[in-house]
């Protein structure tokens, strides 16, 4: 478990460079008092354990960057993969408050040669919402513009790499507008935005967030997260306290269905995770702890918890 003692502690993701996992989170001080206030202090914090339970903090990654920059209220949560030639690609959220005073939000790119030291791109950001497809801050009644959270894997094909990303479409209800963003490249610098792998449903989110997708004992399937709250009311009146959700896929290149979704744990833990143990070659999943009985926001990463597959449903062991 991990947690600390005078920050909060929610997103975060994980890197496995073969010897040790990297746990990357935001996090921000208790001295704001407030926990709805740490959204716009976060920093990505840096911790490394040999077994997924116990973690050693160690130098921040990023933190944001001074205006007029993408990221200078904010940066958020992203994922890390490793090029090629060896160099660690961190993607991450830069937040930037603009128009009616709505943070938009934009995928900017850190490059390190050992997952310890971090440089920003010259180039940043590498992708941004693209009005063709995705819901834009002028035609918004959302709280934001919605482009946060990247996953990057590599195409299963060999064809480059793709970006899944929490977006909104441009037309629906507002509740239900909820996408899995999309772009791609052929190089982790370049990026094609490109049309969502997923349509807004009537049983739907108002937002996806921080998507994963991993292909769990052969069989593919989509993780984000998403509030009772920020969810259609179909979706609210099935599952009230729905907050990690599983939605099948056709592979993990999509098309996504997220009419099918269904949930993975309640509104006590918020942005799973999945990784694949070394040794056992099993599948855990991590998340934040969200909120106490009462409703009162805890923070603070969880041990690692078996999934399996039951029937056609991934099923997470909290025993």
């Amino acid at each position: 478990m991990f947690d600390l003692p005078d920050s909060w502690v929610w997103d975060f993701w994980l890197a496995d460079d073969g010897e040790a996992y990297h746990l990357f989170f935001l996090y921000a001080s208790r001295a704001l008092h407030d926990p709805a206030r740490r959204h716009y202090r976060a920093s990505i914090g840096h911790a490394v354990s040999s077994d997924l339970i116990s973690w050693t903090r160690v130098t921040d990654a990023l933190v944001r960057g001074d205006a007029p920059a993408f990221d200078e209220l904010a940066t958020w949560t992203g994922s890390v993969v490793r090029a090629d030639d060896g160099t660690w690609f961190l993607f991450f959220t830069g937040i930037r408050l603009e128009g009616d005073g709505r943070n938009v939000q934009r995928v900017g790119i850190a490059t390190s040669p050992d997952l310890m030291t971090w440089t920003k791109a010259t180039v940043n950001p590498v992708t941004e919402a693209d009005a063709r497809w995705y819901e834009r801050l002028d035609v918004s009644e959302w709280t934001d513009e919605a482009w946060r959270d990247p996953w990057v894997f590599r195409d299963p094909d060999g064809d480059g790499w793709h970006m899944l990303v929490t977006a909104r479409a441009r037309r629906g209800e507002t509740r239900t507008r909820g996408v899995v963003g999309h772009a791609v490249s052929p190089d982790l610098r370049s990026w094609e935005v490109l049309p969502p792998l997923s349509s807004p449903t009537p049983a739907g989110f108002g937002q996806l967030e921080v998507i994963q997708v991993e292909e769990v004992d052969g069989r593919a399937v989509l993780i984000f997260s998403c509030l009772s709250g920020e969810a259609s009311d179909l979706r609210r009146g099935a599952s009230p306290r729905g907050a990690i959700w599983a939605a099948p896929a056709a592979s993990t290149t999509g098309p996504f269905r997220i009419e099918d979704a269904y949930p993975l744990a309640d509104d006590d833990l918020y942005v799973g995770r999945l990784i694949r143990r070394r040794g056992a070659d099993s599948w855990h999943m991590l998340a934040f702890r969200h909120a106490d009985p009462g409703g009162a926001f805890v923070g603070g990463v969880t041990d690692p918890m078996p999934v399996h597959w039951h029937g056609d449903r991934l099923v997470l062991d909290r025993s």
